[in-house]
Order: structure tokens, then C-alpha cells, then sequence
């Protein structure tokens, strides 16, 4: 169970406490950021699907959240590759309030977690 670990794992690391409940979102909204014009793009990514934010493929494994707080500390697994190759650039989880823990490492672009979508 490849998310079980990572969760306990990151809820510690966000601050919450291990015991805290989780629920999964349907979604989430990610932020792209270009970084030689300056653009940014905000894009809701369903959970199993992949969407372009500006020259990457950005793929949605997990979004989960804290039952308490559905607005804040939000978690993502996402896989991360430019388009059109095959090499992941990201394959992990990513803490909405601490985008810097586990941040993708590109030249140009940069991706971050805003918030899970809720039902």
C-alpha cells in the first residue's frame, strides 16, 4: 500500500497530528506557474486523470484533506513528465501549505497543490 506510509508520513510533516481523518477527494486544483513569461494557469485535475499545464503532463494518483479542515492542508500524489517524453520529472506527494517539503524541480515551470476538490 504505497499511500498508507506517505500519508502518516506527510500529516506529520504538515503539522497535523498521525491520528488526524483523511477523506479523498474527487479532484484537485493545481497551479502552474511559467516561469520565463510569468504565467500562471490554475487547472482542476480529476483523480486518475492527467491534464497540460503549460508544457508539462501532470497526473492525479491521491487528493486528500483533513475531514476537519476540507479547505486546508490538502495532499496530492502527483506524477509529473514534460510532454511528449517519457521520463517522470515528479512522482510524489506534494503538501498544499508547504509547496517547498516535496517541490518539483524544473527550469521553467513549476507546479503546486492549491486545495482536493470536495464533494
Amino acid at each position: 500500500m504505497k499511500y498508507g506510509l506517505l500519508t502518516a508520513l506527510l500529516l506529520a510533516a504538515s503539522g497535523a497530528a498521525a491520528q488526524q481523518k483523511v477523506e479523498s477527494g474527487p479532484g484537485a486544483m493545481l497551479r502552474g506557474l511559467d516561469k520565463v513569461s510569468g504565467q500562471t494557469a490554475d487547472v482542476e485535475v480529476q483523480t486518475g486523470q492527467t491534464e497540460t499545464i503549460f508544457g508539462l503532463d501532470v497526473a492525479l494518483g491521491d487528493c486528500r484533506y483533513p475531514v476537519d479542515n476540507p479547505t486546508g492542508d490538502a495532499f496530492a500524489y502527483l506524477t509529473i513528465w514534460e510532454q511528449d517524453k517519457a521520463q517522470q520529472l515528479f512522482d510524489g506527494w506534494m503538501i498544499a501549505t508547504s509547496p517547498a517539503l516535496n517541490a518539483l524541480d524544473h527550469a521553467r515551470y513549476d507546479v503546486w497543490v492549491i486545495r482536493c476538490m470536495t464533494p
